[in-house]
């Protein structure tokens, strides 16, 4: 049985409106249907899929992981997603105050934005070669 595509990650934010407004405001992915579980949170969409789950305090169940505070990603490389309109999303960090590192892959020329979430979790967006500028 071949795996076929990412369903969702689910991150327990410090803030979870912080959190929601970083995916949504800030990567633009739309906050889309969320059945009634019981807790507070969001999922957010890429295309039809709910991708970024976040979720709120869910009292005695959150015990077990401890304080919920913002630390580096831990075992947690990194997340990636593939996007267009690179000179957008530059002039959208630029404008927000987010630091971010640009690399541009060698012989591919797909070019990479590394940029951490508000808990430290460290995200990549990568652009088609065809919106790369040359060096």
């Amino acid at each position: 049985m071949p795996l076929e595509a990412l369903n969702h990650y689910t991150i327990r934010p410090v803030d979870l409106e912080k959190t929601r407004a970083f995916y949504s405001d800030v990567l633009g992915l739309p906050e889309g249907y969320r059945p009634p579980l019981g807790f507070p949170g969001h999922w957010l969409y890429v295309g039809d899929v709910p991708t970024v789950h976040l979720i709120g305090d869910r009292g005695e169940r959150d015990a077990k992981f401890g304080e919920r505070r913002v630390q580096p990603t831990g075992q947690l490389d990194h997340i990636a997603f593939s996007c267009t309109g690179l000179a957008e999303m530059r002039a959208n960090l630029a404008a927000r105050g987010i630091e971010f590192e640009t690399r541009v892959i060698p012989r591919d020329n797909q070019t990479q934005l590394f940029l951490y979430d508000p808990d430290g979790i460290a995200v990549e967006l990568n652009y088609p070669p065809s919106e790369t500028t040359p060096a």
